[in-house]
Protein backbone atom coordinates (compact mmCIF):
# COMPACT_ATOMS: atom_id res chain seq x y z
CA UNK A 1 0.00 0.00 0.00
CA UNK A 2 1.63 3.41 -0.81
CA UNK A 3 1.70 6.56 0.74
CA UNK A 4 -0.29 9.32 0.01
CA UNK A 5 0.03 12.53 1.82
CA UNK A 6 -3.14 13.94 3.14
CA UNK A 7 -4.49 17.64 1.36
CA UNK A 8 -7.29 18.15 3.30
CA UNK A 9 -7.82 21.87 1.15
CA UNK A 10 -7.06 20.19 -1.79
CA UNK A 11 -10.63 21.00 -3.12
CA UNK A 12 -10.39 24.64 -2.30
CA UNK A 13 -9.47 26.95 -5.27
CA UNK A 14 -6.54 29.56 -3.80
CA UNK A 15 -7.92 32.38 -2.70
CA UNK A 16 -6.87 35.72 -3.91
CA UNK A 17 -6.82 39.00 -1.88
CA UNK A 18 -5.61 41.62 -4.17
CA UNK A 19 -9.14 41.57 -6.43
CA UNK A 20 -11.05 41.49 -3.44
CA UNK A 21 -9.43 44.72 -2.65
CA UNK A 22 -9.70 46.39 -5.91
CA UNK A 23 -13.18 45.60 -6.20
CA UNK A 24 -13.74 47.22 -2.21
CA UNK A 25 -11.66 50.23 -3.79
CA UNK A 26 -13.24 50.85 -6.40
CA UNK A 27 -16.75 50.33 -4.59
CA UNK A 28 -15.61 53.00 -2.21
CA UNK A 29 -14.55 55.54 -4.68
CA UNK A 30 -18.15 54.83 -5.80
CA UNK A 31 -19.70 56.13 -2.62
CA UNK A 32 -17.10 58.94 -2.03
CA UNK A 33 -18.07 60.56 -5.26
CA UNK A 34 -21.86 59.94 -4.99
CA UNK A 35 -21.73 61.78 -1.14
CA UNK A 36 -18.56 64.48 -1.65
CA UNK A 37 -19.25 65.27 -5.53
CA UNK A 38 -18.25 68.71 -4.98
CA UNK A 39 -15.01 67.95 -4.18
CA UNK A 40 -13.63 66.17 -7.26
CA UNK A 41 -11.31 69.15 -8.96
CA UNK A 42 -14.59 70.70 -10.53
CA UNK A 43 -16.12 67.83 -12.69
CA UNK A 44 -19.36 67.44 -10.97
CA UNK A 45 -22.30 69.37 -11.11
CA UNK A 46 -21.22 71.56 -7.70
CA UNK A 47 -18.85 73.92 -7.65
CA UNK A 48 -17.89 74.19 -3.88
CA UNK A 49 -19.28 74.37 -0.75
CA UNK A 50 -18.91 77.83 0.81
CA UNK A 51 -17.70 77.73 4.34
CA UNK A 52 -20.17 78.91 7.14
CA UNK A 53 -19.60 80.09 10.78
CA UNK A 54 -23.10 80.23 13.15
CA UNK A 55 -23.24 81.49 16.77
CA UNK A 56 -26.44 81.47 18.79
CA UNK A 57 -27.36 84.70 21.25
CA UNK A 58 -31.19 84.49 23.20
CA UNK A 59 -32.89 86.89 20.95
CA UNK A 60 -31.22 85.81 16.92
CA UNK A 61 -29.03 83.66 15.27
CA UNK A 62 -26.41 84.75 13.36
CA UNK A 63 -25.27 82.71 10.10
CA UNK A 64 -22.16 83.88 7.90
CA UNK A 65 -20.60 82.04 4.50
CA UNK A 66 -18.34 82.57 2.42
CA UNK A 67 -19.56 83.11 -0.89
CA UNK A 68 -16.62 85.27 -2.43
CA UNK A 69 -16.52 86.20 -6.34
CA UNK A 70 -20.00 86.77 -6.11
CA UNK A 71 -22.37 89.92 -6.07
CA UNK A 72 -25.48 90.07 -4.04
CA UNK A 73 -27.75 89.39 -7.21
CA UNK A 74 -26.15 86.26 -7.40
CA UNK A 75 -26.96 84.70 -4.28
CA UNK A 76 -30.36 82.95 -3.67
CA UNK A 77 -30.80 82.89 -0.22
CA UNK A 78 -34.32 80.60 1.40
CA UNK A 79 -35.21 80.47 4.76
CA UNK A 80 -37.88 78.11 6.56
CA UNK A 81 -38.52 78.40 10.13
CA UNK A 82 -35.37 75.68 10.88
CA UNK A 83 -33.07 76.08 7.63
CA UNK A 84 -31.47 78.31 5.50
CA UNK A 85 -31.35 77.75 1.58
CA UNK A 86 -28.37 79.42 -0.50
CA UNK A 87 -27.56 78.97 -3.91
CA UNK A 88 -25.92 80.86 -6.86
CA UNK A 89 -23.75 80.20 -9.96
CA UNK A 90 -19.48 81.50 -10.46
CA UNK A 91 -19.63 82.11 -13.96
CA UNK A 92 -15.89 81.33 -15.58
CA UNK A 93 -14.05 84.27 -16.85
CA UNK A 94 -13.33 83.16 -20.31
CA UNK A 95 -9.54 83.75 -20.98
CA UNK A 96 -7.46 82.86 -23.94
CA UNK A 97 -3.24 82.32 -22.96
CA UNK A 98 -1.44 82.79 -26.24
CA UNK A 99 1.82 82.34 -24.48
CA UNK A 100 2.91 79.70 -21.88
CA UNK A 101 0.43 78.46 -19.15
CA UNK A 102 -2.83 78.79 -17.83
CA UNK A 103 -3.33 77.63 -13.81
CA UNK A 104 -6.23 78.32 -12.34
CA UNK A 105 -7.53 76.97 -8.51
CA UNK A 106 -10.54 78.87 -8.79
CA UNK A 107 -13.81 77.03 -8.89
CA UNK A 108 -16.74 77.98 -10.99
CA UNK A 109 -20.22 77.24 -11.68
CA UNK A 110 -23.01 76.26 -9.40
CA UNK A 111 -23.21 75.75 -5.93
CA UNK A 112 -25.90 75.08 -3.22
CA UNK A 113 -25.79 75.20 0.63
CA UNK A 114 -28.91 73.68 3.14
CA UNK A 115 -27.80 74.75 6.63
CA UNK A 116 -30.17 73.43 9.32
CA UNK A 117 -30.80 76.03 12.03
CA UNK A 118 -30.47 75.34 16.12
CA UNK A 119 -33.62 76.91 16.69
CA UNK A 120 -36.92 78.31 14.94
CA UNK A 121 -36.98 81.42 13.25
CA UNK A 122 -39.03 84.64 12.44
CA UNK A 123 -38.19 84.03 8.42
CA UNK A 124 -40.11 86.86 7.40
CA UNK A 125 -37.79 89.08 9.66
CA UNK A 126 -34.51 87.95 8.16
CA UNK A 127 -32.18 90.39 7.28
CA UNK A 128 -28.91 89.98 4.96
CA UNK A 129 -26.04 92.13 4.40
CA UNK A 130 -22.76 90.94 1.22
CA UNK A 131 -19.85 92.79 1.93
CA UNK A 132 -16.22 91.70 1.22
CA UNK A 133 -17.32 88.28 -0.25
CA UNK A 134 -19.03 87.06 2.88
CA UNK A 135 -22.81 87.23 3.69
CA UNK A 136 -24.20 87.66 6.85
CA UNK A 137 -27.63 86.75 8.05
CA UNK A 138 -29.39 88.10 10.93
CA UNK A 139 -32.23 85.15 12.06
CA UNK A 140 -34.54 86.49 14.81
CA UNK A 141 -35.96 83.28 16.90
CA UNK A 142 -39.61 82.92 17.10
CA UNK A 143 -41.52 84.31 20.05
CA UNK A 144 -41.39 80.30 22.03
CA UNK A 145 -37.80 79.76 21.28
CA UNK A 146 -36.62 82.85 22.87
CA UNK A 147 -37.53 82.11 26.58
CA UNK A 148 -36.99 77.92 26.30
CA UNK A 149 -35.63 76.82 28.89
CA UNK A 150 -34.90 73.66 29.95
CA UNK A 151 -34.69 72.39 33.65
CA UNK A 152 -32.35 70.04 33.88
CA UNK A 153 -32.41 67.74 37.45
CA UNK A 154 -29.46 66.21 38.74
CA UNK A 155 -29.41 62.75 39.87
Amino acid sequence: MPITRWRPFRDIERWEPFPEVENLRREMDRMFDRFMGGFDGGRSRLAFVPSAEMDETGEEIHLKLEVPGLEAKDLDISVTEDSVSIKGERQSETKTEEEGMMRSEFHYGKFERVIPLPAHVQNDKVTAEYKNGILNLTLPKAEGEKERAVKVSVA
